[in-house]
C-alpha cells in the first residue's frame, strides 16, 4: 500500500492538499482512503471509512472516543488494585481526553489502515492529514520512543517465571509486575512495531504544503534537518495558494514578487529530493471534490505514483563507510565511520553522546536516540565532523572486543 503523509506549516492549507492528493489518486484509479483529525468541507464526518466519490473514502479520528474506550479499559485491568485501594470507577461520560490522546487515536487508526481492518479488498493509496510540522515530527518518532521505553522499563529477557513471582515479592519486599502488565507491554509493543514499520516503509512519503514566504523559508529549512535526521522521506513540496504573476494591482504584484523569490528558492534547495509543486490561490477555499478538482487541475498536479518514488531520496538514512585502518585488529576493518545526512545542520547546534549501544543524536530542536549496528558495539567513538551536510562519527575498534588471533 502507497502512504502519504501530509503536514506543513500551520495555516499553509495541508487538510485541502491531503483532500486533493486522494482526490487525485481515486482519479488515478487507486482505491484511496483518507484519514484526518479536521472536519474537511464537503466530506463526511463519520468516524468510519464512508465514501466520498469513486474509489474514495474518507474517516475522521475520533481522538476522544479513543481516549475513553482506552483509559476504560486500563481501568478493568486494574480493578482488583483499585478495589484494594478503594478507588471510586469513573464512567465514560466523566471522561475528558487529555493532551496527547490526539496523537495516540492517530497511530491508532494509522495501524487499522495499514491492517485492512476497514475493507477486505484492501486500499491501494492511504492519505493522512497530520498535524502541522513541528508537531506532525514529533507523532513520527512516537512508535520508536515508546517502543524503547517499553523496552528499558519492561525488558522480556528479565521476566521471572510466573511460578516464582511470589517467592521473588517475598524475598523483594516489593509486589512483583503482575503477567497480564508484561503480557499488555508485548501488546502494545506489536502495536507500535506496525505503524512505525508502515512509516518507515518505502513506499511511505511525507507531502510538505507551506505558503510561499520568508517565515515558510526558514521553518523549512529548519525542518529539514529533523526530516532527515528520522529518515523521512518527502515525495513533494507543495507551495499553496501562489498568487497569479503580473497583476496591475501593486499590492498584489509584490506579493507575487515575494512569492516567486521564495519559490526560486525552494527549487534550489529541494529539486533535488522533493520537487516544488505549484498550487493557485483560487481566491477562495475549496470545498469538496469539485473545489478540490478546480484547486488541482486537469493535469492533477497532486497526483501520486504507485511506488513511491516521487522524487523522495531512495538511499537508507545512514550508512557504514570504511575509514582503511589495515593494521586494525583481526576481524575488524579498521576505523569506520557513521555517517548520517543532515541538511542544514549548522556545527554549534549538534549534540552527540555514545550511551552503552545507543548514540544520542541532537540537532537544534530534533532529538533522537538510535541503536548501533553490531560492528559498531564493539568499538569506541574517537571523533565526529560536519562537512557539506553529512554527520560522520568516526568508530575505532576496541581491543579488548576485538581480540587478535595469534
Amino acid at each position: 500500500m502507497r502512504t502519504v503523509l501530509v503536514t506543513g506549516l500551520g495555516g499553509a492549507g495541508r487538510t485541502t492538499v491531503a483532500a486533493a492528493t486522494a482526490l487525485a489518486g481515486a482519479r488515478g484509479g487507486a482505491r484511496t482512503l483518507l484519514v484526518s483529525a479536521d472536519a474537511i468541507p464537503g466530506f463526511p464526518q463519520a468516524t468510519e471509512p464512508t465514501p466520498v466519490t469513486d474509489r474514495l473514502w474518507s474517516v475522521r479520528i475520533d481522538s476522544g472516543a479513543h481516549f475513553r474506550s482506552e483509559l476504560l479499559t486500563l481501568q478493568d485491568q486494574l480493578s482488583g488494585v483499585l478495589d484494594l485501594l478503594g478507588g471510586n470507577r469513573m464512567d465514560g461520560e466523566e471522561l475528558t481526553e487529555l493532551p496527547g490522546s490526539t496523537e495516540l487515536a492517530t497511530l491508532h487508526t494509522l495501524r487499522r489502515a495499514a491492517r485492512g481492518d476497514w475493507s477486505r479488498e484492501g486500499y491501494d493509496l492511504l492519505v493522512v492529514d497530520l498535524p502541522p510540522l513541528r508537531e506532525a515530527l514529533a507523532l513520527l518518532a512516537l512508535p520508536e520512543q515508546l517502543r524503547r521505553y517499553l523496552r528499558r522499563l519492561l525488558p522480556q529477557e528479565r521476566q521471572a517465571a510466573r511460578a516464582l513471582r511470589p517467592m521473588l515479592a517475598q524475598l523483594a519486599g516489593v509486589p512483583m509486575p503482575a503477567q497480564w502488565l508484561y503480557e499488555a507491554a508485548a501488546r502494545r509493543d506489536a502495536e507500535l512495531a506496525e505503524v512505525q514499520a508502515l512509516i518507515e516503509d518505502r513506499a511511505t512519503t511525507l507531502r510538505l504544503v507551506a505558503e510561499p514566504g520568508p517565515a515558510a523559508e526558514d521553518a523549512l529549512r529548519t525542518a529539514r534537518t529533523g526530516l532527515a535526521l528520522h529518515g523521512l522521506r518527502v515525495d513533494a513540496l507543495v507551495a499553496n495558494r501562489v498568487l497569479p504573476g503580473h497583476s496591475p494591482d501593486p499590492w498584489f504584484a509584490a506579493l507575487a514578487a515575494q512569492q516567486e523569490k521564495c519559490l526560486a528558492h525552494w527549487r534550489e534547495e529541494w529539486s533535488a529530493e522533493a520537487p516544488p509543486v505549484q498550487v493557485p490561490h483560487l481566491g477562495r477555499d475549496p470545498e469538496g471534490p469539485a473545489g478540490l478538482a478546480a484547486l488541482t487541475g486537469p493535469d492533477d498536479v497532486l497526483a501520486v505514483s504507485p511506488d513511491g518514488r516521487d522524487g523522495g531520496r531512495a538511499e537508507d538514512p545512514w550508512w557504514i563507510e570504511e575509514a582503511g585502518a589495515p593494521d586494525g585488529p583481526d576481524g575488524a576493518d579498521g576505523i569506520l565511520l557513521w555517517c548520517l545526512r543532515l541538511p542544514g545542520a549548522v556545527k554549534k547546534d549538534l549534540q552527540l553522546v555514545r550511551r552503552g549501544s545507543e548514540l544520542l543524536l541532537t540537532v537544534g530542536p530534533f532529538h533522537r536516540i538510535v541503536p548501533l549496528e553490531s560492528a559498531l558495539r564493539r568499538c569506541t567513538v574517537s571523533g565526529a565532523a560536519l562537512t557539506d551536510g553529512v554527520l560522520r562519527v568516526r568508530f575505532t575498534p576496541d581491543p579488548a572486543l576485538w581480540p587478535r588471533t595469534s
